[in-house]
C-alpha cells in the first residue's frame, strides 16, 4: 500500500554562482527539500557531492538547517556540483558543469530505512547513462508514487528517457515553454494539457506559467490561479522550486488542489524577493504563506 506522509527527494545538490562571484545554495531538488524541511515535512534526501570545500558547506548549511545528512553521499573522484548563472532581463541562464558528484549516485550507498510515499526526482540529475540506471533501481526498490519535475535543460535531455519517466509518473509539473518544447502546442492550455494527460495518464498535471500563474488538469477537473501582486523583485532563480515544494507539502497534508495552488504561488512570490532559491530565516518560513 502506498502512503503520501513521507517524500524522499533524489537529485542534484550544487552552488548557483552568479555574475558578481556570490556562490548559493542551490538544485532544484536540494531547494525543495530545504522548503519541506522548513515547512515540517522532514524529507529524506538523496544526492551526493564531493570531498571538497563546497560538499563540507552543503553538509553544514543541511545540518544545521536540520536535514538528516547521512544519504548524501561523499564522491573522492568527482567534484560538488556548479551551476554558472547570467542573468538577462531578470530570467536566469543555465551553464551546468558536466561529471559533477551527483550524477554518480549510488543505490548500494542509499541505505534507506523507508522505501515508499511520494518519490521526487527532476531530469537533470539522471542526464547520464549510470545515474539513469541507479535511479531506476531505486525505483524498483518500493511502490513509491512518482512525482516527476521536467527540467529541460540543454543538452542535459533526451525525450525517450524523459517520456518513459513520464508514463509512470503520478504528478507531473513542468512550465508552460516546456510543455510546448514536448510537442503539446494547442494555444488553449486546457486542450494542450488534456493532450498530454491522454498520451501519459498522469493523475495530475501541473503547469506554471510565470505571471500568469498556473493551472492543474486532473479527474476533478481543470483549476487555475494567478500570482499574486509581486511586492518585491529581485530575481526568479527557485520560484519553480518553492511552487513545486508546497505542491508537495499540499499532497502531503491532503490539501484541496485550489488551495495547493494559491499557497503555492504566494510563497513563489516571496521567493522572488530574495537572492537566490532559499531563506536561512526560519521567520520567513514560518509566514511562508501569509499574503
Amino acid at each position: 500500500m502506498t502512503d503520501f506522509n513521507s517524500v524522499t527527494i533524489f537529485g542534484e545538490v550544487l552552488f548557483d554562482c552568479f555574475p558578481n562571484g556570490e556562490k548559493v545554495l542551490g538544485g532544484a531538488p536540494f531547494n525543495i527539500c530545504w522548503h519541506l524541511q522548513a515547512f515540517g515535512d522532514s524529507p529524506v534526501f538523496v544526492s551526493r557531492i564531493g570531498q571538497d570545500d563546497l560538499g563540507t558547506q552543503i553538509l553544514n548549511n543541511a545540518r544545521d538547517w536540520g536535514i538528516e545528512t547521512q544519504f548524501i553521499q561523499q564522491d573522492s573522484l568527482h567534484p560538488t556540483g556548479q551551476v554558472q548563472i547570467e542573468l538577462t532581463d531578470n530570467e536566469p541562464h543555465y551553464d551546468i558543469t558536466a561529471h559533477s558528484a551527483y550524477d554518480f549516485i549510488r543505490f548500494d550507498e542509499m541505505n534507506l530505512n523507508h522505501l515508499g510515499g511520494i518519490l521526487y526526482h527532476g531530469s537533470l540529475a539522471l542526464r547520464s547513462a549510470d545515474s539513469k540506471e541507479q535511479f531506476a533501481r531505486l525505483q524498483k526498490a518500493a511502490d513509491w508514487s512518482v512525482f516527476l519535475d521536467v527540467n529541460l535543460r540543454a543538452p542535459w535531455w533526451d525525450k525517450t528517457s524523459l517520456f518513459e519517466w513520464l508514463h509512470v509518473a503520478k504528478w507531473v509539473k513542468l512550465n508552460i515553454d516546456e510543455l510546448h518544447e514536448l510537442g503539446f502546442n494547442n494555444p488553449d492550455l486546457q486542450k494542450a494539457m488534456h493532450d498530454f494527460r491522454n498520451k501519459f495518464a498522469c493523475q495530475q498535471l501541473i503547469v506554471t506559467q510565470g505571471a500568469e500563474g498556473s493551472s492543474v488538469l486532473c479527474e476533478e477537473g481543470f483549476f487555475r490561479q494567478t500570482p499574486p501582486k509581486i511586492k518585491h523583485f529581485v530575481d526568479t532563480v527557485g520560484a519553480g522550486d518553492a511552487f513545486t515544494s508546497v505542491y508537495i507539502h499540499g499532497l502531503l497534508h491532503d490539501w484541496p488542489i485550489q488551495k495547493t495552488l494559491q499557497q503555492a504561488q504566494t510563497f513563489a512570490a516571496k521567493i522572488i524577493g530574495l537572492r537566490g532559491a532559499l531563506s536561512t530565516d526560519p521567520d520567513f518560513y514560518r509566514n511562508a504563506f501569509m499574503q
